[in-house]
């Protein structure tokens, strides 16, 4: 909803690459991106095309750092985020940080501490809490409708992922980490909101094993996913021109141990014919589970004991979102309007730092069990220096100034 009379928050953009539209919908939001950065020309180019032909376009982030902008949208690839996002949260600069927050924990924790000097805002880009398909699960849970969660199981078929994830960066574990990060960071996120507590034990198995097998290779970084994305690559054997470096799984899953007892597991394939992922929630009196994960899901409650019952007890259809399904089932407007709010000082995140860490924690032990033998893994807690708060002041504290003043 665009702020009638409100002052035009001044946005900028760091990264034009695949997720830079997003930054779009600040502009219902009461939002206006007046410069973007990238080092690439193509992206430079892109800028004008997304935001208009007067957008200030310059090469480097830290051109941003004296702009007297409101705040900024780092959306640049993910190994890159740490070394940005410290530039301008250390300026004083709102801080809209795509997920994952970072490929390393080391890199998690400079961002949580530069957070913790300045005192900026940090909204994490976890967007997936505002898909209509989890806020109606979320509701369902807290509405009481299985009783206490005890196991959350997720399953993704990510049937996209030959070209999504194979023919880039991603598949370059140097620069990814892996996959169960960089896929996986929403889902685990999302495991641990239904669940109330963050993972503090992982143990996980993958493999690649399938797009390790392919020899038809290029650099792609002259080109766009939208040049090389088609649903007619198939069966994955198919696939060719997949990025020089393929050294990430094509399949992980790992078991999580959760703060607060609950037993969770999230499973991802990245050669399945379908693309999405279905949620399993069993809590002391009942479960529940989702049916599709974009317009048209169904949540189905089962909370009567009997034998095998495909409907379930109680069916939810999941609501359209306001405005139509575009962008992640209307989640993208949504988290942006959020940010805009909360620069504003009108509303306090629901997604905070200390929740993103969390998820590249699961994400990158994980990791670290599946291929070092798959031991368990303890997360380790945030390095955040002496006297450093443990929680999501930094959000707060900018929202009660608001409020005060």
């Amino acid at each position: 909803m665009t702020h009638v009379g409100a002052k035009v928050l001044k946005l900028g953009v760091v990264g034009v690459g695949a997720r830079a539209s997003l930054a779009q919908h600040a502009a219902a939001a009461g939002g206006r991106v007046v410069v973007a950065a990238d080092p690439a020309a193509a992206g430079r180019a892109r800028a004008r095309e997304l935001f208009g032909d007067d957008v200030a376009v310059v090469a480097d982030h830290r051109e941003l750092l004296d702009a007297g902008l409101d705040g900024v949208f780092v959306l640049s690839p993910d190994d890159t985020h740490a070394r940005i996002a410290v530039d301008l949260l250390d300026a004083g600069i709102a801080v809209y940080l795509e997920k994952p927050m970072a490929t390393t924990l080391e890199d998690c924790d400079a961002i949580l501490r530069a957070q913790a000097r300045s005192g900026a805002l940090l909204v994490p880009g976890h967007n997936m809490r505002h898909m209509p398909v989890v806020t109606t699960m979320k509701q369902l849970i807290d509405d009481g409708a299985i009783g206490d969660v005890q196991a959350v199981w997720c399953r993704h078929f990510v049937g996209h992922g030959g070209d999504y994830y194979f023919k880039d960066w991603h598949a370059d574990a140097s620069r990814s980490t892996g996959l169960l990060l960089q896929k996986g960071a929403h889902d685990i996120d999302v495991i641990h909101w239904l669940a109330g507590a963050h993972t503090d034990v992982v143990v996980g198995m993958g493999a690649l094993q399938v797009y390790g097998g392919i020899d038809d290779r290029r650099d792609n970084s002259d080109r766009r996913l939208r040049e090389w994305f088609s649903t007619s690559n198939w069966p994955p054997t198919a696939q060719r021109e997949l990025h020089p470096v393929v050294d990430v799984e094509d399949t992980s899953m790992i078991q999580m141990h959760l703060t607060n007892g609950v037993l969770a597991s999230y499973t991802q394939c990245h050669f399945t014919p379908d693309y999405w992922r279905n949620y399993t929630v069993i809590g002391t009196a009942g479960r529940l589970e989702n049916f599709g994960d974009t317009s048209g899901a169904e949540i189905r409650v089962w909370n009567r004991r009997h034998d095998y019952d495909a409907d379930g007890d109680t069916r939810v259809r999941v609501a359209e979102p306001d405005g139509g399904a575009a962008g992640h089932g209307g989640a993208d407007a949504s988290i942006v309007a959020e940010f805009c709010a909360a620069v504003r000082g009108e509303q306090t995140p629901r997604t905070t730092p200390l929740d993103a860490r969390a998820a590249v924690a699961a994400g990158t032990c994980g990791t670290a069990s599946i291929r070092g033998g798959s031991v368990p893994v303890p997360i380790p807690p945030p390095d955040l220096g002496p006297g450093a708060q443990l929680d999501d002041a930094p959000n707060r504290r900018h929202t009660d100034k608001k409020e005060s003043a």
